[in-house]
């Protein structure tokens, strides 16, 4: 029996509020007020780096990714075990009204555990409309990709940086360069508190709107693979389980974490280490290949999937 369509809206407001409520007493719990002091601390640490985030990166290419001269042994083992993974490059995508420094501790161990091409994104703080991100992110990816010679990244978006990557992987035809986004504290059901500021590109933020719902249509054919990461106390997701991302088309995996907060995602011991061994051990199909590491299922192949496979330029490896 089908309930009527008021019913239905009356129950997914009921659902909303309680996850505030629940997120609300979260709050008053041990590990929600630990939260709270880091994502103070790290807010005053991010406000002081800021100024040094405005000016967009320089794209260039690596002197040479692939020799193990003046490595550290953790980087020499991700070269040597997969140089693949080691050289596949990774874009880091801020969030609304933010920069590239949110990403100055992550991109520091990205770099320390191997992998050699890594780089930020700025778009305009003003941004209207995550669609118009999008293709400036498609323009970016294809300079990426034409410099080092890959068909395919991996992404990283913190925020609404994960929802303008995810619309150009799953409306713009990006997940034939998109090979893995992890999405952190992304909005990719919408939030409530948007609607604190009606204007601008907070309207598509809001549960709802026609970007979200542009987004919930069918994707059958989307390559890319997600990795989704939700905090119970994230001030800015509300619902908390917005940050989900629950498609029936997309092969995702989503990840809880406690007692951190939205901008404290990117700087999480636990999350940084998902990421690392996420893009470490991905093979060409974007399944796990080593035991132990949690498994992120291949997505089904397509003559298309088969035509652009994830591959390494032909390079000479020198063991110094």
């Amino acid at each position: 029996m089908f309930l009527p369509q008021r019913t239905l809206q009356q129950r997914a407001q009921e659902d909303d509020e309680l996850g505030i409520s629940r997120g609300a007493r979260t709050l008053l719990t041990v590990g929600g007020v630990t939260g709270t002091v880091v994502e103070v601390a790290w807010l005053a640490a991010h406000v002081a780096s800021y100024p040094f985030g405005v000016v967009q990166e320089k794209t260039r290419e690596v002197e040479d990714p692939f020799t193990l001269d003046g490595l550290r042994p953790v980087q020499r083992g991700l070269l040597i075990n997969d140089v693949e993974a080691a050289g596949t490059p990774i874009l880091l995508l801020h969030g609304m009204v933010d920069n590239r420094s949110i990403f100055t501790l992550l991109r520091r161990q990205l770099r320390r555990r191997g992998f050699g091409r890594v780089t930020t994104m700025n778009y305009k703080i003003w941004t209207s409309d995550v669609r118009n991100a999008a293709k400036q992110l498609g323009a970016t990816i294809e300079a990426i990709c034409e410099q080092t010679g890959y068909e395919r990244i991996h992404v990283v978006g913190h925020s609404m940086g994960g929802l303008i990557a995810r619309y150009y992987a799953q409306r713009l035809g990006g997940d034939a360069r998109i090979h893995t986004l992890v999405t952190l504290g992304t909005p990719h059901r919408g939030t409530h508190a948007a609607r604190l500021v009606p204007t601008g590109v907070c309207k598509q933020l809001v549960p709802g709107s026609e970007v979200l719902e542009e987004l919930e249509t069918p994707a059958p054919t989307c390559q890319t693979r997600f990795v989704c990461f939700w905090s119970d106390i994230d001030a800015l997701i509300t619902p908390k389980q917005s940050a989900r991302l629950d498609h029936p088309d997309l092969a995702a995996r989503n990840i809880l974490v406690r007692g951190v907060g939205h901008l404290s995602l990117p700087i999480h011991r636990r999350i940084v280490h998902e990421i690392v061994s996420t893009l470490a051990h991905l093979d060409s199909d974007g399944a796990t290949v080593t035991a132990g590491v949690t498994r992120l299922a291949a997505a089904p192949p397509t003559p298309q999937r088969l035509r652009t496979k994830l591959r390494a330029p032909r390079r000479t490896m020198s063991a110094g």
